[in-house]
């Protein structure tokens, strides 16, 4: 991964968590054009580790996608930046994010999945503590 392209979603991160705030709750998903993406591709409803996740379809394969615990509480935003425009050294630039503020920051990879198939990394601005982030499991 490129430096510069790390740095920036980590500044995106930490831009974020200055705008914190209380916890957003959203028991039915957040607002149109968000979409459940368990009714976009084959994932389940709740996927352990994340949550329940909606996404606009239009942002992706980026996101953000919206990640929301079994109460309906948003607890991370999720991006999920494909390996290729990394080594392209393409910029992702302006990504929005969730709401509250961001608590810690995980990169993941991953190979692929329903929904996002090609190689890329899961960048989790997470708005919960990491023992709250640890329930999702």
């Amino acid at each position: 991964m490129r430096k510069s392209t790390l740095c920036l979603l980590v500044a995106a991160g930490l831009a974020a968590s200055a705008t914190a705030g209380r916890a957003q709750t959203h028991p039915t998903g957040p607002a149109a054009p968000y979409q459940p993406v368990s009714a976009l591709v084959d994932l389940p409803d709740f996927i352990p580790g994340m949550g329940t996740l909606y996404v606009d379809p239009a942002t992706l394969p980026a996101g953000p996608f919206l990640a929301f615990d079994r109460d309906g509480r948003l607890v991370s935003t999720i991006y999920m930046i494909p390996l290729a425009g990394m080594n392209e050294h393409r910029n992702f630039e302006g990504l929005a994010v969730g709401g509250a503020g961001v608590d810690h920051v995980d990169i993941q990879y991953n190979a692929g999945h329903p929904g996002v198939a090609e190689p890329h990394y899961h960048v989790v601005l997470w708005t919960v503590s990491a023992e709250k982030a640890a329930e999702l499991r």
